[in-house]
């Protein structure tokens, strides 16, 4: 996955709209965009959504349900689950035990469902409070559900009082910065994928695309999207380039032909193991991205 997109649960017009995004995954949000008072048409719309006939290669479909402690979480997930959602974001998550609590909840929905044990997989967003950054380190052993750590500022903004999580040109502060570090090297110690945080400025194109580059640089492999025109410049940004995939083949070429040492020359350059890591983790995306 490379592309998220957030969509109000309780908005037809949205929900269909959003099909046509081309983002790999639509996030079928119950949380922070739907209000208390329409958490129960919210409902009843996803569950309605879900329920509709999926052709191949439309995106996949991740609901976002209420935190586990605000007493909601249950009422969504027994809302949703019949129309067997792909997975499930978790927010305001707190550690691994969040993770392998919500999976219990899945269990049985799923067993009441009919729907293979353990096919929902799960996506926290692990920075929205401070005890969440500071448990980053627990998702190593949280089960197979887990398909990656996503992380945002907003939340962590209003929890800590910061009255803004960015300076003057636009770069997120020390907090958030290490926020956003703390879900990279997270994610990564748990062999799953690394989620940039939203862009909330999405009539800002430049930005955007800038902090796409910046993410993809440091080793994220996708990032949510709060408007569907946003997708197009996430997708490009988080799909390896020809010359990056003909670069990452030859590595790994170099290494075959070698008989897999330690080290191989290319060029006149020295390449070792984490180099060729590096390449099979970037051939394995294009892969994913071309499907």
């Amino acid at each position: 996955m490379r592309s998220l997109l957030f969509v109000p649960g309780d908005s037809e017009r949205k929900l269909d709209k959003a099909r046509q995004a081309g983002a790999d995954v639509l996030i079928v949000d119950l949380e922070d965009s739907v209000g208390v008072e329409r958490k129960d048409a919210a409902r009843a719309l996803a569950a309605g959504f879900l329920a509709e006939p999926r052709a191949a290669g439309t995106p996949r479909l991740f609901v976002r349900v209420n935190a586990l402690d605000s007493g909601l979480a249950e009422d969504d997930l027994a809302a949703v689950m019949g129309g067997r959602p792909d997975g499930i974001m978790l927010p305001k998550a707190e550690g691994g035990d969040d993770v392998v609590r919500l999976a219990a909840m899945l269990r049985v929905h799923e067993a009441e469902n009919g729907t293979a044990d353990g096919a929902t997989a799960i996506l926290p967003i692990i920075t929205e409070t401070p005890a969440g950054v500071l448990a980053a380190d627990t998702y190593s052993h949280c089960g197979a559900r887990l398909a990656g750590l996503a992380w945002g500022a907003e939340d962590l903004s209003a929890a800590v009082g910061a009255r803004a999580a960015r300076d003057a040109d636009g770069r997120f502060t020390d907090l958030f910065r290490l926020a956003r570090t703390m879900t990279l090297l997270a994610a990564t110690g748990a062999g799953v994928a690394p989620v940039d945080g939203i862009f909330a400025n999405f009539r800002d194109e430049a930005g955007l695309r800038a902090e796409c580059a910046e993410a993809e640089r440091d080793g994220f492999t996708a990032k949510m999207a709060i408007h569907p025109a946003q997708v197009p410049v996430i997708n490009a940004a988080f799909t390896p380039s020809d010359e990056a995939v003909a670069e990452a083949e030859a590595v790994v070429a170099a290494f075959r032909a070698a008989g897999d040492p330690g080290v191989v020359a290319i060029d006149g350059a020295m390449y070792d193991r984490p180099h060729l890591e590096r390449a099979r983790r970037l051939l394995a995306r294009a892969r994913a991205a071309a499907r």
